[in-house]
């Protein structure tokens, strides 16, 4: 019983380029591609969105993804997408990005991030010890249009904003000023040096003077504790909550299906040995991804237990492994993010990584994007426990990591956290594409604005048609769903 599945679509575009070859244009030039581009593919015919005759079934869309998941993780990953039309947005980057194919682009080339939506940004620290918000997720990261970015945000500002009960006024203006900060930003990186943009990021401190009086007093406060929070996501606190003792050595404790460890998923101990000598080949190897100094103090701490872990929503049922890893003593603890990086759903659209590993597209695609990447941050192919080689890329699991809850956001949060994601967007567009043809294109008037705060308004709508066809499908017993895991 389930769903049909969908084959891979035909190319829709043409496969998308970063351009190096800026230096020889002057600004005039790129200025003039940008209206070019604009009398090509004028600002207004962004607005709305209407489904093609011919467009695939979302959810056969969604079940092709599953055919290389987990089998047991795939009800959690429907039952995740089936808890609100928000959820089910967060998970299916594959059916939005097919919907975007079939519409306007300047085809203006920027690294994008192909699942561009609010709950993909946030706050975590950087290599020099400071707070920065900025975009965090990079599975689905390709060289693609700069609109798709933009339109998935304002579609997810929109989605959210409703679940939240925000009246249609205040929810086109929270889409209308997240668009609105994008183009701006994108106009101020236009006039700057290559380095100044290269070196802009969103320092929280900073931040939290800036917007201080845009916020009431009990939201000032709710910014500080949660920054204070922020600080104290790393090792030491996923130690405690992760971990056991046993025989004065910390082991990750059980709680399924959302944490096994490796002992519970290869109880055969010849079956585990020959895993986790695997995993060491693999760490091993990963260290040569990373940089000679951080590659020397990986090698001050060994592997010390390991275990499967269910992430997120779109990436349910792909294969992710927590690590702990353990320095000079047990009070001294490294968690690594072991996961599995598949073709980006971008790819269906505008063709293949230039990547033969898809962790290294993950990786040169965030450290493109990120003002600030993890130091730990690298890639490698590896046989996972099914036999099948895969590729993965691996991260800190916590590093002053923290996630804004959407949910708690009233309209004038939501608008302010909007307009912050545009500001990140538009830095991490500036830095791989052509930022003043971009900026040439969007203009100084609000027309683009407007065009994608329809945008998002209409596709908001079809969400939740798709979303009310996942909400049947699993009541029919068409689709199995286990949810509130």
């Amino acid at each position: 019983m389930g769903v049909q599945t969908a084959e891979a679509p035909t190319r829709r575009l043409p496969r998308y380029h970063l351009d190096e070859g800026l230096a020889h244009l002057t600004p005039a030039d790129r200025t003039a591609r940008g209206e070019d581009a604009r009398a090509r593919v004028p600002r207004e015919s962004h607005a709305g969105f209407s489904p093609r005759p011919d467009r695939p079934e979302p959810l056969a869309l969604l079940a092709a993804q599953n055919a290389t998941r987990v089998p047991e993780l795939v009800p959690v990953r429907w039952g995740r997408m089936a808890a609100s039309p928000f959820a089910y947005f967060r998970g299916a980057a594959l059916p939005m990005a097919s919907d975007l194919s079939a519409t306007p682009v300047s085809e203006l080339a920027v690294q994008a991030c192909g699942d561009a939506h609010l709950s993909n940004f946030g706050i975590f620290g950087s290599a020099e010890r400071l707070l920065v918000f900025d975009v965090n997720d990079f599975d689905e990261t390709l060289p693609g249009p700069w609109e798709w970015d933009v339109k998935r945000l304002a579609a997810s500002l929109e989605v959210a904003a409703r679940d939240n009960g925000v009246p249609a006024r205040k929810r086109r203006e929270i889409v209308l000023a997240a668009v609105s900060q994008y183009r701006q930003a994108m106009r101020r990186f236009a006039a700057m040096n290559n380095l100044d943009v290269w070196y802009a990021r969103a320092d929280m401190d900073q931040l939290q003077v800036e917007f201080r009086s845009q916020l009431k007093k009990r939201q000032r406060q709710a910014v500080s504790k949660g920054l204070s929070k922020a600080r104290t996501h790393d090792s030491m606190q996923e130690l405690s909550k992760l971990c056991h003792d046993v025989d004065g050595r910390p082991r990750i404790t059980s709680d399924p299906p959302l944490l096994v460890p490796v002992d519970e998923l290869l109880p055969k101990a010849a079956e585990r040995k020959a895993f986790e000598s695997q995993l060491n080949e693999l760490v091993g190897k990963y260290r040569r991804t990373l940089e000679p100094s951080r590659r020397l103090l990986l090698t001050q701490f060994e592997v010390a237990d390991m275990a499967r872990k269910v992430v997120g929503v779109g990436s349910v049922g792909t294969r992710c492994w927590i690590v702990l890893m353990l320095g000079r003593d047990a009070s001294d603890p490294l968690f690594l993010q072991v996961k599995e990086a598949q073709e980006s759903v971008l790819s269906w659209f505008v063709g293949a990584s230039k990547y033969a590993n898809q962790g290294q597209r993950v990786v040169a695609g965030q450290q493109l994007m990120q003002a600030s990447s993890d130091i730990f941050l690298g890639w490698q192919r590896a046989e996972g426990l099914d036999g099948q080689t895969r590729d993965f890329y691996v991260r800190q699991l916590r590093d002053w990591k923290f996630s804004i809850d959407v949910a708690a956001l009233r309209p004038r949060g939501l608008r302010l956290y909007g307009s912050l994601c545009g500001w990140a967007l538009a830095r991490a567009h500036a830095c791989s594409g052509d930022r003043i043809a971009i900026a040439s294109y969007l203009g100084s008037s609000d027309a683009f604005d407007q065009a994608i705060a329809q945008f998002a308004d209409d596709y908001a709508d079809q969400n939740e048609r798709d979303y009310e066809a996942l909400v049947a499908a699993i009541k029919s017993g068409e689709i199995a769903a286990e949810q509130g895991v």
